[in-house]
């Protein structure tokens, strides 16, 4: 799933790949596999695991000169060499490789591939086999390309090889990344440029549903229909001051776009190799021990902290309370008996949450801390820490922490819920997986979410978010991420309040942004859109597949209902970048505030 590496030249592909997929490994995977195109025919390797033992299994005494690479994370069927990529049609003329998810796989497969015997579980062999049924009729292999190309539904990135073509490849997409590098004598195929900057910096951007023929010294880029298009190569600078950042112009979007990666990161570091879900055994006890939870947090941990306790409640049925850490040490509520403190920063230096730890340790409460950076003030003086995963997070507004705190609460909920002998209906680590799945399309879609930024927010001073349920919480971080790096004002509020007062500010032409992911506050959020649209409102709705309607602006792919604030922030996130781009903003540094609060 995760990473596309494609070469047509001069040279022997094998290290071109070997090394791309290797720039590739941050991303996450559970496979890799490469296979390359000589005189003699193709050759393919194929491992579960490391891309170091992918090297290994490589034949070092064939040369070739054209070949495709890829790392997989398990989507369709279990981490295996069968599943792995690249896949091959039953014949073995056509092989492929592909990131993202097609949707409409099962249709296809029984509508056209009914005969067919396959070797995988994924969708992707699906495109293959396809395209091999369609040369039967056509006999020509872009015309099989582009009619497979027209029937698929879903997300993808595709580069192809056909085994009796030693000169071309055949490469497309749709809401999934892939860019095709430019040299001398030579091309290459990838989903992120830092896999090949070795070899070019000039790259030519791919848009959605847009076939390349890459060869040698030539591109090709059409549409669907066949229409040639010309389109200028663009350089991929990097420096020693840009290097963190590689080829992003901001370090927000570049952990905006780091947050599929980070969902798979933190799949892999709690679960064992059994697949069941690796907690620290005292976290367990501390949980089932405790009779009330209170998450104390600050501005954007604290909106994960108001996901969460949804999470804990209804998954591990424990009474959640959520304070502002700033308000708690001076108005502290009347505890439970048996309390149990989750501090959740992402730098865990937050001042106002450690004079709260101080007072409660002095009380002699138990406290966990779930942070990004394990060593730090507030995971040492804890009794236990949850590791974010998440990577350093630079730009001021935090994205991808947030994601990866609201994952971890639900890990920690559903452990809770296990240890305590509660039945569950579905498979966390398995609905965090399609997470990130739609995490890749939603980020993959940047170009239609900054039109709908111009749309909506372009001239405004002012905008307002609502949702019901975790819609609201989302709502909430929406408008802080927009607020804080654009300087629009913007509020969150639930659904149901605005005609407690907040409608009185709306007017002609005011933004309103509205969330509706929950099906049983559905159509009550839609009412409260008509109400601010009967006053002149401007009213851009985010909705889930499934419950979408004709004219809701954005939506986004379906994933489990409790885990929706994952999805659905990436919009808010991408809107709020380019809300912030569009006005001359400093991104990544935005005035007057700080990465870390250390100060009360």
């Amino acid at each position: 799933m995760c990473g596309i590496v494609g070469y047509i030249g001069q040279q022997d592909s094998k290290e071109v790949l070997l090394n791309g997929l290797e720039k590739l490994e941050y991303r996450g995977y559970d496979s890799a596999g490469i296979a390359v195109l000589n005189e003699s025919g193709l050759n393919l390797f194929k491992v579960k695991g490391r891309i170091a033992a992918l090297r290994e299994s490589v034949d070092e005494s064939i040369h070739a000169t054209m070949g495709i690479g890829h790392t997989r994370w398990a989507t369709h069927g279990e981490p295996s060499v069968n599943n792995a990529h690249p896949h091959q049609s039953t014949n073995g003329r056509f092989t492929l490789v592909h990131n993202g998810v097609i949707e409409n796989y099962l249709d296809l497969k029984r509508e056209y591939l009914q005969d067919v015997t396959f070797k995988s579980e994924t969708d992707t062999e699906v495109i293959v086999q396809l395209i091999e049924k369609f040369y039967e009729t056509t006999q020509s292999t872009l015309e099989s390309f582009r009619q497979a190309m027209e029937l698929l539904k879903g997300s993808y990135a595709i580069a192809m090889i056909d085994n009796e073509d030693r000169n071309t490849l055949y490469v497309s997409k749709n809401k999934s990344p892939l860019l095709v590098g430019l040299g001398e004598g030579f091309n290459v195929v990838a989903s992120d440029a830092m896999a090949t900057l070795k070899v070019t910096d000039q790259y030519l951007e791919i848009h959605d549903k847009e076939i390349v023929i890459v060869k040698r010294e030539s591109v090709s880029i059409q549409q669907l229909d066949g229409t040639v298009l010309e389109r200028t190569p663009y350089t991929a600078l990097i420096d020693a001051s840009d290097i963190e950042k590689g080829t992003y112009p901001h370090f927000m979007l570049k952990e905006i776009d780091e947050q599929p990666i980070v969902m798979r990161k933190i799949i892999k570091e709690y679960q064992n190799e059994d697949n069941e879900l690796k907690l620290d055994e005292d976290i367990r006890a501390a949980m089932k021990a405790c009779d009330r939870i209170y998450i104390i947090a600050a501005g954007t941990s604290y909106h994960a902290g108001l996901v969460g306790k949804s999470l804990i409640e209804k998954i591990a049925k424990i009474p959640v309370e959520v304070h502002v850490s700033s308000e708690f040490s001076y108005n502290m509520p009347l505890l439970s008996e048996k309390p149990l403190f989750i501090f959740i920063s992402q730098s865990g230096e937050t001042a106002d949450s450690r004079t709260v730890l101080v007072k409660i340790k002095e009380m002699g409460y138990p406290a966990l801390t779930i942070t990004n950076v394990p060593g730090s003030t507030l995971s040492r003086e804890a009794d236990y820490t949850l590791h974010l995963h998440a990577g350093p997070e630079i730009a001021v507004a935090s994205t991808k922490a947030y994601t990866a705190q609201i994952a971890v609460l639900a890990i920690l909920a559903v452990d809770t819920a296990h240890a305590k002998g509660i039945t569950l209906d579905f498979d966390l680590m398995q609905e965090l997986a399609i997470v990130a799945n739609a995490m890749d399309v939603l980020t993959a879609q940047k170009e239609e979410l900054e039109q709908l930024t111009k749309d909506y927010l372009e001239t405004t001073r002012n905008a307002f978010f609502i949702g019901r349920s975790l819609d609201y919480f989302v709502s909430l971080e929406g408008s802080l991420k927009l607020k804080e790096i654009s300087y629009i004002q913007a509020e969150g509020f639930a659904g149901g309040e605005l005609k407690h007062g907040t409608i009185a500010l709306i007017e002609k032409g005011t933004p309103v942004i509205a969330v509706s992911t929950q099906e049983n506050v559905n159509y009550s959020i839609r009412g409260n859109v008509q109400e601010v649209v009967a006053r002149g409102a401007n009213a851009l709705i985010i909705s889930m597949k499934g419950l979408e309607q004709d004219d809701d602006a954005f939506v986004i792919p379906t994933v489990h209902e409790l885990l929706t604030p994952l999805a659905t922030v990436i919009p808010l996130q991408i809107i709020a970048y380019y809300a912030a781009l569009h006005r001359g903003a400093d991104v990544d540094k935005p005035r007057n505030l700080a990465k870390s609060v250390t100060v009360e």
